[in-house]
């Protein structure tokens, strides 16, 4: 993030929440508060699935990889949540480089997290026997 864009979130007023906040407060009790926030105003949700906040290991398919991006658990919890709260009004799926991605890794994870958004868990999937 430059400075202009810090100074615009700034001057905006947008919640941010980072990594470290993510560690300290868990992505439950953050996802719990965005969901209180915009349900207090009456507002919906626009879900933008950038790719490239996954951990690199979860998603490889991106132009810029950055370590210790969100985990494949956490990704499904946002999107579970999302789904719970009854607030979303429209997806765009972002960020995606196919000819980045490793055989497929990244767009499948991106086909499971939207799933899991329309309201499909990760309980609902066929287990593999070993």
């Amino acid at each position: 993030m430059d400075d202009e864009e810090r100074l615009a979130i700034t001057a905006n007023g947008v919640n941010v929440f980072d990594m470290r906040a993510i560690d300290e407060d868990g992505m439950g009790a953050i996802m719990r508060r965005i969901i209180a926030d915009v349900s207090k105003v009456n507002g919906l949700l626009h879900v933008s699935l950038d790719v490239d906040f996954l951990d690199p290991d979860v998603a490889p398919g991106v132009g810029t990889t950055v370590p210790g991006g969100a985990t494949f658990r956490e990704a499904h919890l946002i999107m579970e949540m999302l789904h719970d709260s009854g607030l979303v009004s429209s997806l765009d799926l972002v960020e995606l480089n196919p000819f980045l991605d490793d055989r497929g890794k990244s767009a499948r994870v991106i086909v499971e997290l939207a799933a899991s958004l329309f309201g499909r868990r990760i309980l609902d999937r066929p287990t593999r026997a070993a």
